[in-house]
């Protein structure tokens, strides 16, 4: 298992969050923590032993330095983030409570990344001896520029014969429905294994549930079913699996997911969180999908293992889901009690 060896492409961003559940006009004072989609699956995946690469590009000074030793502490790969450009991402985070949802803002517009060159990656040489290769939807939202660099490394890993997987991670602060729905639906083409929410699907694909309201907490299996199924019968999927989250309110969540393998499909047990940070809780999912494939767990054991791993998330600070492979497998295998362990 270590020495499967996966690459991550995306942005890394340093948050900035009020303490506790301070709102942004009362804070005083902020967290610096650093954290993006695809970085968080390879934290993930590096502390469950794989060989994780990140690839991305930050600037040459200190705060650039500081995001790649974040990734550098967990065992992540940087040898591949290009250096350059002026500045480093920002997101503000405020945490919700009770019945007030979580707030981001971005700060994000210039950042190294985003004026990023296809000429800063080698994609033969960082998908040398690869087996699988993650992205969301949020990287090609940044801009066409980035989206073309997807596109290239979509094309150089199918090449090298790597699995793709792809989160759908649809972001309206980032582009539109139509917009995203055009560039996704170019490097779905390339995908193996898609992940999406319950909106996800519906924002970029136009592909509903049917009798589901998400704000109304009401989930209907077979209508993600027939999403699920409709996403792999457009893009030639090998897995498509949708995370379905209940929100009672911004603390209180049930958490699920649904596998679908062409063959069959699965869901997994529910579970019900007390969250304590939900920010990266798909890219737990993301990461803890990857890992169980990789090991060759079988479809159920794979839908319960990211099921447990996001879940687990949920209770840690920041973006990255630290925990070990011990501790998912005994969550999913059926210890949720939360009892000291001695």
């Amino acid at each position: 298992m270590a020495n499967k060896k996966v690459i991550t492409f995306g942005e890394i961003m340093l948050r900035l969050a009020p303490e506790g559940y301070y709102r942004f006009v009362q804070a005083e004072s902020y967290g610096a923590t650093y954290g993006g989609g695809e970085a968080n699956v390879a934290v993930s995946l590096a502390n469950y032993g794989f060989d994780a690469k990140f690839v991305s590009k930050l600037p040459a000074h200190e705060i650039g330095q500081a995001g790649v030793n974040a990734l550098r502490r967990y065992g992540v790969d940087t040898r591949y983030i290009a250096r350059g450009g002026d500045r480093v991402g920002i997101y503000f985070l405020e945490k919700g409570a009770s019945q007030r949802p979580s707030k981001v803002i971005y700060d994000r517009a210039g950042s190294s990344i985003a004026t990023a060159s296809p000429e800063d990656f080698n994609w033969d040489e960082i998908f040398e001896g690869a087996d699988w290769f993650h992205f969301t939807g949020i990287t090609p939202a940044l801009n066409d520029n980035v989206a073309a660099i997807c596109l290239d490394a979509c094309k150089a890993a199918k090449a090298h014969g790597v699995t793709i997987s792809c989160d759908l991670n649809y972001r309206n602060k980032l582009w539109s429905r139509e917009k995203a729905g055009q560039v996704m639906g170019q490097l779905c083409e390339y995908v193996d294994v898609c992940i999406a929410n319950e909106e996800d699907a519906a924002d970029v694909f136009g592909i509903r549930a049917a009798n589901t309201d998400v704000t109304a907490g009401t989930v209907n299996h077979e209508g993600y079913k027939d999403v699920a199924k409709q996403l792999a019968d457009r893009f030639g999927f090998s897995k498509v699996a949708i995370t379905l989250r209940e929100s009672i309110s911004a603390n209180d969540n049930l958490w699920s997911a649904m596998l679908y393998d062409g063959d069959g499909y699965y869901f997994s047990k529910k579970y019900t969180m007390h969250i304590v940070d939900r920010v990266g809780g798909g890219d737990s999912f993301g990461g803890g999908l990857i890992c169980a494939t990789l090991n060759g767990y079988d479809p159920q054991n794979i839908i319960e293992f990211a099921v447990a791993a996001s879940c687990l998330k949920h209770s840690i600070e920041g973006d990255f889901n630290q925990v070990s492979m011990d501790e998912v497998n005994k969550l999913a295998g059926g210890d949720a009690s939360g009892r000291v362990q001695r």
